[in-house]
């Protein structure tokens, strides 16, 4: 009997374990469009210590100046990864400029971004991405782009990087703002 109950416990036990989250894939279509687009690529801006904390005064001064910078540059979309600091970052432009934002994983390969840019169908449009400094160069590479920075320092929050992808080739920008 004791056996039985356990073999039943053991039972419900695997039936209710939740079932791992396995990305779908998305299917591609070739199109003039697919992988081409022009990317605004910026770090958050200044934070409060910890790990998921908000932006300093001056870190809300640096994203009104990102405002100030993109206002006029025709964006279309946000991409931002969950923290706090990133979407306050781009929040006066999500705000002011009614943009749909989307999230992608922090990770250090570019490949959530990648993968969400095309689940959401928005390849050829222009887009803001706001990163961290150990995932913007990686988010760059992903991009096919080569920026001439091997690192982005803790200390840096004032880079610009445009990427202009077409079906001929990339081409990189980088500035600050």
């Amino acid at each position: 009997m004791r056996t039985l109950l356990l073999l039943l416990c053991c039972g419900l036990f695997i039936a209710c374990k939740p079932k791992p989250v396995v990305r779908q894939p998305v299917a591609v279509s070739e199109d003039t469009t697919f992988l081409t687009g022009t990317f605004f690529l910026v770090r958050h801006a200044e934070k409060n210590p910890g790990p998921d904390s908000t932006l300093t005064p001056e870190g809300l001064q640096r994203a009104g100046a990102l405002y100030r910078c993109l206002k006029d540059s025709g964006l279309q979309k946000i991409y931002t990864t969950r923290y706090i600091r990133s979407i306050q970052t781009a929040d006066s432009l999500r705000l002011r400029l009614h943009l749909d934002t989307c999230i992608y994983a922090a990770d250090t390969t570019g490949e959530s971004l990648i993968y969400e840019i095309t689940r959401h169908g928005d390849w050829g449009k222009r887009i803001l991405i706001v990163g961290h400094s150990n995932t913007l160069l990686p988010l760059l590479h992903s991009l096919k782009a080569k920026p001439a920075v091997k690192a982005i320092g803790e200390t840096v929050f004032d880079r610009l990087f445009i990427v202009r992808k077409s079906s001929v080739g990339v081409v990189l920008e980088e500035n600050c703002y």
